[in-house]
């Protein structure tokens, strides 16, 4: 069974940094493209940012970014722990929301459009709070 789990969410202070962690244990996450989502509180659930599957390791791969984090949030892959990182930087208020990662065995490159990802593809989600 495919399974997700994301960690790293906390409350932080504005101007502070977090980074995110999506991971899977017997799959290997190379082979998928990624994306990380978020939902506040009474708000839709929106694309943040995403990588594309790298199944041949190399170390040129696509990226996309919603325009409100481009410049302060990194994605990233480490093949070696089977992980994709979300560095956020400069995090704000409205940045708070439970963050999501979602995978796709098939798309390149990737999309942050949520309904492309199969509902078996999803984390349970990590709560990050940006508050003072």
């Amino acid at each position: 069974q495919f399974q997700l789990v994301e960690s790293g969410g906390r409350l932080v202070q504005p101007g502070g940094s977090l980074r995110l962690s999506c991971a899977s244990s017997g799959f290997t996450l190379d082979l998928y493209s990624i994306a990380w989502f978020r939902q506040a509180p009474g708000k839709e659930r929106e694309g943040v940012s995403c990588i594309s599957r790298n199944p041949g390791g190399g170390t040129s791969v696509s990226t996309d970014y919603r325009d409100s984090v481009k410049g302060r949030f990194t994605i990233s892959r480490d093949s070696a722990k089977n992980t994709v990182y979300l560095q956020m930087n400069s995090l704000k208020p409205e940045d708070t929301a439970v963050y999501f990662c979602a995978a796709d065995p098939w798309r390149t490159p990737c999309t942050l459009d949520s309904n492309q990802y199969g509902r078996h593809y999803w984390g349970n989600g990590t709560l990050v709070t940006v508050s003072s």
